[in-house]
């Protein structure tokens, strides 16, 4: 029975690959790599663009693609406020679907495997103590591999609304200094002031170094 399931997972796993290669040779899912080419094709498609932005910021966090270059990109169109409220939907929504296909796909195979590693039984831990403020305290960092996390989450006990609730919200103030330099970057591309540019920079290296200074504090 067990085999049965490892290769019944090992089918998905390997249709789910397949699909990532045929949406990499996607047009608009090729723009999440080129900054310039990607918001092109947001302006082009006009009224609808919030919706592609969602689709592919969505679809690029399910297949384990960084979003940061989709950030940056959706602060140069949309503006601060309303780039960063697509961006952390469509991030919450990928980081989700990525939840559960972890969850679903290698949760028990991860069991066997790892379900006495001192580091994933810390990790469960804290996840069991305070689920919401713990992820909240993951997803703070921007430095932190929101990828890798996604699928990690998915191997845990944590149940799917605590995890929503505490990416939805943690993921904001990182997702806000990407996007304040997608539009400080564009405006200064542009020959704009680079002033604003350059202190959005250092924001989004103090969010970095917040997580680090704190634990050295305590």
């Amino acid at each position: 029975m067990v085999k049965k399931t490892l290769k019944h997972n090992r089918l998905w796993l390997a249709i789910a690959i397949g699909v990532c290669i045929l949406l990499c040779m996607f047009p608009p899912i090729k723009g999440i790599f080129d900054r310039t080419l990607l918001i092109n094709i947001l302006q082009q498609w006009g009224n609808a663009a919030v919706c592609l932005f969602i689709l592919i910021y969505t679809i690029a966090t399910v297949l384990g693609i960084p979003g940061t270059i989709l950030t940056i990109a959706g602060g140069a169109v949309f503006g601060l406020i309303w780039g960063t409220l697509w961006s952390v939907v469509g991030a919450t929504l990928g980081a989700v679907g990525a939840f559960w296909a972890a969850r679903y796909l290698l949760r028990d195979w991860a069991k066997r495997q790892f379900g006495d590693h001192k580091a994933l039984v810390s990790f469960n831990q804290a996840v069991t103590d305070k689920p919401v403020a713990f992820v909240l305290a993951v997803r703070f960092a921007p430095i932190s591999p929101f990828n890798i996390v996604n699928f990690l989450f998915g191997l845990t006990p944590i149940e799917a609304y605590h995890y929503t609730i505490g990416t939805f919200f943690g993921i904001i103030p990182g997702t806000i200094a990407y996007t304040w330099l997608g539009v400080t970057g564009d405006a200064a591309w542009r020959g704009g002031d680079s002033l604003p540019f350059f202190i959005a920079l250092c924001f989004l290296g103090l969010l970095s170094l917040l997580p680090i200074l704190v634990r050295n504090k305590r």
